[in-house]
């Protein structure tokens, strides 16, 4: 069953470790540049009455666009970053008591960008991070005046490893005060779209664990026999962190063709043709029911969580959890 949490302020890992239930949480994405709040405010209304022990809260950098001009001329142009992770964070965790989860991302930021954001969270004792690569959005920092980028997720998890030990990149600091973040990272149970197999990807996972990371989500998946597959390939692996599996409901027939294309996962035939002859305002009927599916199967196996990808969208959550008496 899903366990009804009490909302003392805790590490994500300790969440894990106290529970002798299923816990559930949430991944939610600021507004957009110049997006009013509101919306977001009421899908944090939404979700907190399931008890969430913790939220994450997605990052986003400058990313390269290429726009084509009315005259047929392409352009390339750098959006601005969507701000708003942080103040999201504070909020959560002042308004709602729930602890807060930020991504923080390798792609788009500097070494010295990511410690001051790290800092700031400090002061603002929240002491929980995902720590992810992020997407290649075609924007790099150059490296100059000394400068430089954390290329993948194990030398990200390695730097805040390096804070918690009071280790900042700017030498000789006196009285450096040690941090305390207890570190999440990412999984993919039908293995990372770069990676030439899922062992070497486990691998991969493996070192990020033995750099500091203390727990992994999983990307989402529509058959659990990834989810369970990986998780034992984890543990022969010597991977014994707590594995969460990661959750998206379906809520449209285009999800068939997008979620595959942008995420690397695979439909399972029997939902990829419900949804192809479904009329298209019965899709988020079909996306409830295999979440429910899912979700069932994965509390009678006692996962540690599950973790959804909701966005800025609670009605589909609201939905599931209604149909699994919540």
């Amino acid at each position: 069953m899903l366990k009804q949490i009490n909302r003392d302020k805790m590490k994500v890992i300790e969440h894990l470790e106290k529970s002798n239930d299923t816990l559930i949480s949430f991944e939610i994405i600021p507004p957009k540049r110049g997006g009013d709040i509101k919306e977001l405010l009421n899908v944090l209304d939404d979700i907190v009455k399931y008890n969430p022990p913790f939220i994450d809260i997605t990052s986003h950098p400058a990313e390269v666009v290429y726009e084509e001009t009315p005259g047929g001329e392409i352009k390339m142009k750098v959006k601005r970053k969507r701000p708003g992770t942080l103040g999201i964070c504070a909020l959560i965790q002042n308004k709602y008591n729930i602890d807060a989860v930020p991504h923080v991302l390798c792609t788009g930021f500097t070494k010295e960008e990511t410690e001051d954001f790290l800092i700031e969270l400090h002061y603002l004792q929240i002491d929980n991070v995902l720590a992810i690569r992020g997407d290649d959005n075609g924007f790099r920092k150059p490296l100059k005046f000394g400068r430089s980028v954390n290329e993948y997720a194990v030398d990200l998890i390695k730097q805040i490893n390096d804070l918690n030990k009071g280790k900042y990149l700017e030498d000789g600091l006196l009285d450096a005060e040690p941090m305390d973040f207890c570190i999440g990272t990412s999984g993919y149970p039908e293995k990372h779209f770069e990676a030439p197999n899922l062992i070497s990807d486990i691998k991969y996972t493996k070192a990020k664990i033995d750099a500091g990371a203390s727990y992994i989500v999983t990307q989402m998946f529509y058959d659990n026999k990834y989810y369970f597959d990986y998780v034992k390939l984890c543990r022969q692996e010597g991977i014994d962190a707590p594995i969460i599996p990661g959750l998206k409901i379906i809520t449209s027939k285009k999800h068939a063709y997008t979620l595959p294309k942008n995420f690397f996962i695979d439909i399972p035939t029997e939902l990829a043709d419900e949804l192809e002859a479904a009329k298209p305002e019965h899709a988020l009927d079909i996306g409830i029911n295999w979440a429910y599916k899912q979700v069932e199967e994965l509390l009678n196996n006692n996962v540690p969580a599950i973790h959804f990808y909701i966005m800025q969208n609670s009605r589909p959550i609201k939905l599931l959890m209604k149909k699994l008496g919540y």
